[in-house]
C-alpha cells in the first residue's frame, strides 16, 4: 500500500477542489438548500462535463474508469464543500449498485446516462424497519411490478430513475412509471432531501441479485465516510481560524488550553477517519481478505468523529456556532444524516464483531483441522 497520493491522485483532489470552491460556493448552498430537491442542472452538466458523473464507471460506458481512492478523494472535496443534491445518491451510490448487480446490457442502458449526465438516480432500500441490512426488507417484486413503501429515500425528487432493493432482486423503476408517488420528508440535513416511495403495482426492470449487493454497498459506505472527512477538515479549519480571531480580554481564545485541547481532538479524529477511509478505498480495490472489516471500521469511526467535530466546533463558536448565518450547523446536518446513512456506528459495531467473532472461530477450526492432522 502506498502511503500517499500519486501525482495523478493530487492533481484529481486539488482540481476537485477549485471546481467545488468556485461552482459550489457556500451561497449556492445556501440557494439550493431552499429549493425543493437541492438539485442544479447546470451544476450538474458541469459535474458532468469534469468527467466526475463517471469518475468509477468503466470506460465501457463512457465513465473515466478510475478507482475507488480516485472515487473517495473526489466525495472527500465534496464533503468540504458541502454539495448539495443526488451526487453521492447517483454516482456511489446508484452507480455502483447497477456495476455490482446488473448484467453488461442493462449496465451499459443505465450506467451511460449516469457517466454523461443525462441521469440521476437513488437507491430505495430502507423500510419500516429503518435497517440497512438486506436479510430485513419485506418488499417482494410479482414478476416486474413492485407494491409496498420505501422510506428516507434521498434525493428521489431530483432522480430520473430509482433503484429499488426487494427481497427477490434489484430493481430499476422510471421516476415517472405509473403507480409510483414519490412524496417529501422532513430531515435534518437540508442539503440532501429525502423522500417516501409509494409503489403500487409499479412496473420496474430486474438488475440482478440481492445476493450481489454487498460491494456495492461497501463501496458506497467508504465514499460516505470520505464525504465526512471533508465536512470534518472544513470544520476544523473553521474553528481554529475562529479561534485565532475571536478575542476574550483583549486575548485571542486559541490561547486558552481549553480551546487548543477541543482543536486538537478534532485534528486528531478528522486525520484518524481520513486514514481508516484511505485504507478501507484501497482494501476494497485491492480485494484484500480484511477489506469488508475495513470499511465498517471506516464508517463507524467516520460516523462517531463527524459529530465530535462537529460538537468541539461548535462549542469552541459558543452562541455563535447555533446561529443561521453561520455555516458550521449545516456541517453538523450533514454529519447527523450520514451517520445514520447506510448504518450507524451501531450497525458497523455489530457487524464488527460478528466478522471477528466469526474469524476466530475460522481460526480455531482450521487450527483443530491441522491437530488432528497432525496426530494421524
Amino acid at each position: 500500500m502506498q502511503f500517499g497520493l500519486s501525482e495523478s491522485q493530487q492533481i484529481l483532489k486539488d482540481t476537485a477542489r477549485k471546481f467545488f470552491s468556485g461552482e459550489c460556493a457556500m451561497a449556492e448552498v445556501r440557494r439550493l438548500m431552499e429549493t425543493t430537491d437541492a438539485y442544479n442542472a447546470d451544476l450538474w452538466l458541469k459535474l458532468a462535463g469534469q468527467g466526475f458523473t463517471g469518475i468509477i464507471i468503466p470506460e465501457a460506458y463512457g465513465g473515466m474508469g478510475l478507482g475507488n481512492v480516485e472515487l473517495i478523494l473526489l466525495m472527500e472535496e465534496a464533503g468540504y464543500a458541502l454539495l448539495p443534491g443526488p451526487f453521492f445518491s447517483t454516482v456511489a451510490l446508484a452507480g455502483a449498485v447497477i456495476d455490482a448487480v446488473a448484467s453488461p446490457e442493462l449496465k451499459k442502458k443505465y450506467l451511460t446516462r449516469i457517466a454523461h449526465g443525462d441521469a440521476r438516480s437513488t437507491v430505495a432500500v430502507l423500510e419500516s424497519s429503518a435497517s440497512w441490512d438486506p436479510d430485513d426488507i419485506a418488499m417482494i417484486a410479482s414478476g416486474d411490478k413492485l407494491t409496498g413503501k420505501k422510506l428516507f429515500v434521498s434525493d428521489a425528487g431530483a432522480a430520473g430513475f430509482i433503484v429499488v432493493v426487494a427481497q427477490n432482486g434489484v430493481f430499476a423503476v422510471d421516476a415517472k412509471a405509473p403507480g409510483l408517488c414519490i412524496e417529501p420528508m422532513k430531515g435534518m440535513d437540508l442539503t440532501r432531501k429525502i423522500y417516501s416511495v409509494d409503489f403500487s403495482n409499479t412496473p420496474a426492470e430486474k438488475l440482478g441479485k440481492i445476493a450481489d449487493l454487498a460491494p456495492a454497498f461497501a463501496l458506497a459506505s467508504t465514499a460516505l465516510a470520505a464525504e465526512m472527512v471533508g465536512g470534518m477538515e472544513r470544520v476544523l479549519q473553521t474553528t481554529v481560524a475562529y479561534a485565532k480571531t475571536r478575542k476574550q480580554f483583549g486575548k485571542p481564545i486559541g490561547i486558552y488550553q481549553a480551546v487548543q485541547h477541543q482543536c486538537a481532538d478534532m485534528y486528531l479524529e478528522t486525520e484518524s477517519s481520513r486514514s481508516a477511509t484511505y485504507y478501507a478505498a484501497w482494501a476494497l480495490q485491492e480485494n484484500t481478505p480484511d477489506a469488508a472489516l475495513a470499511v465498517s471500521i471506516a464508517k463507524m469511526y467516520a460516523s462517531d468523529a463527524s459529530r465530535h467535530v462537529g460538537n468541539h466546533g461548535i462549542q469552541v463558536h459558543g452562541g455563535m456556532g447555533f446561529t443561521w448565518e453561520n455555516d458550521l450547523h449545516l456541517y453538523y446536518r450533514r454529519a447527523k444524516a450520514s451517520e445514520t446513512m447506510l448504518g450507524d456506528s451501531s450497525f458497523h459495531r455489530e457487524r464488527i464483531a460478528r466478522m471477528v467473532i466469526d474469524g476466530a472461530a475460522s481460526g480455531e477450526t482450521k487450527e483443530s483441522e491441522r491437530e488432528l492432522a497432525a496426530k494421524r
